[in-house]
């Protein structure tokens, strides 16, 4: 547990707060290219707790200004953008796309060079871009990506389906060099050992779930510094995921799927999004006033949370029934919370390099070589476990070797 001002710390994001200024120092996922294109006008954009729009500027660029709005605006209501009514003289943000998304840098100084990680590199036929709201804090929604053994429970499936089945779905597969499908391996072997080590970009994170007959599932995940992660979708594709903070008690998360192999059917996979989504503020369908579809029959025999296929709802569930900010002072972590402790660590010595000005320290800023950080490894595998390391770098070795595009590490 900590305390209530140590929470207050590491969750408020403000433009004056300690947390805020160290998420500012980097750039944020602020729109998606989709968003750009089906805007008559300008794009409102709530982030950071300021209110913003996508606009062009004089010489032509986008740019991201400050909008004027209403005291009682819901944190991410979205104005009609022919009505947007911008604050002269306001704070104006650069902004780059990448991918289908636009990032903006909100904080002082020059903006960080982009790592060359895979979705960045990818080319464009092989990343696909989507985003959701979620109502609670940014911290608890990062958290929960890097818990490793909250899938066991979580997004526990009582039956496995044909893994042919579900493409652009996560845990739809089977695990690396087996028949068994990973909702099986998850569900069967429930309390992994979990290892953390700091990394150039933040911490990578292995879970090792201990087999019959002297094997070991490795599944290698990674939170990327201030508010990403990165993770093993399928064998051919990772996810990507920025939890980006509205305010204090919303956040949106933006994914990008980036493919090893094909080129990703972005049609299939924002039909199926789309379906879980409304537009133009890409809400949940699902949410706490309908009590997430839940279904006693379901949950009796199709999965633990009785609340559908789409893992997204199980974890905005998770999330947002901790409160808007998750209190705390009360908890108790334990064994396989250590990416979790380790993190917030991360964090806090962070908000200390900020304010006492030495933001060289920051992960991936200062003297950092950040083009050279590739990567990063995130995958699942079936190894002997005696030699769970090596087997799981030979496959994505093997993965990167075979892929269309340089995926060189």
């Amino acid at each position: 547990m900590i305390s209530q001002k140590l929470n207050d710390q590491i969750t408020r994001i403000g433009p004056q707060t300690a947390a805020g200024a160290v998420l500012r120092r980097y750039w944020q996922p602020a729109a998606l290219a989709d968003e750009l294109r089906a805007s008559n006008g300008a794009v409102p954009v709530n982030l950071l707790g300021e209110r913003l729009a996508l606009v062009r500027d004089a010489s032509g660029d986008l740019v991201l200004a400050t909008r004027v709005s209403s005291p009682d605006e819901p944190p991410a209501h979205y104005p009609d953008p022919q009505s947007i009514e911008l604050v002269e003289g306001g704070p104006v943000y650069p902004v780059v796309e990448k991918k289908g998304m636009v990032f903006t840098y909100m904080g002082p100084g020059t903006p960080p060079a982009f790592p060359n990680f895979d979705c960045f590199r990818a080319p464009d036929s092989h990343v696909f871009a989507f985003k959701g709201l979620w109502e609670c804090n940014w911290l608890q929604a990062l958290e929960v990506g890097i818990d490793p053994a909250h899938a066991s429970f979580l997004h526990r499936f009582l039956q496995d389906e044909d893994p042919s089945d579900g493409y652009g779905r996560q845990f739809r597969d089977k695990a690396a060099h087996t028949d068994m499908p990973m909702t099986q391996v998850l569900r069967e072997y429930p309390r992994p050992d979990i290892e953390v080590e700091q990394t150039d970009f933040g911490l990578k994170i292995t879970a090792l779930r201990h087999m019959a007959n002297d094997l070991t599932h490795v599944r290698v995940t990674n939170q990327i510094f201030p508010q990403a992660i990165c993770i093993p979708m399928s064998r051919e594709m990772i996810i990507t995921q920025w939890h980006v903070p509205i305010d204090d008690e919303n956040c949106y998360w933006y994914t990008m799927f980036t493919s090893f192999a094909k080129p990703v059917d972005k049609d299939v996979m924002r039909e199926q999004r789309l379906k879980e989504h409304r537009l133009p503020d890409y809400a949940p369908l699902k949410s706490r006033a309908n009590n997430y579809h839940y279904n006693p029959d379901e949950q009796e025999s199709l999965t633990y949370t009785g609340m559908g296929l789409d893992i997204n709802v199980h974890d905005q569930w998770a999330v947002e029934g901790l409160g808007p900010i998750q209190d705390r002072t009360r908890e108790h972590l334990g064994r396989g919370d250590a990416a979790i402790v380790r993190y917030r660590q991360m964090l806090r010595k962070a908000i200390k390099a900020v304010e006492s000005g030495e933001e060289d320290m920051l992960p991936m800023r200062g003297g950092a070589d950040v083009g050279r950080i590739v990567g990063p490894l995130s995958n699942d595998a079936i190894a002997s476990t005696h030699d769970w390391k090596q087997a799981s770098f030979l496959t994505d070795m093997q993965r990167r070797a075979e892929c269309p595009w340089d995926a060189s590490v």
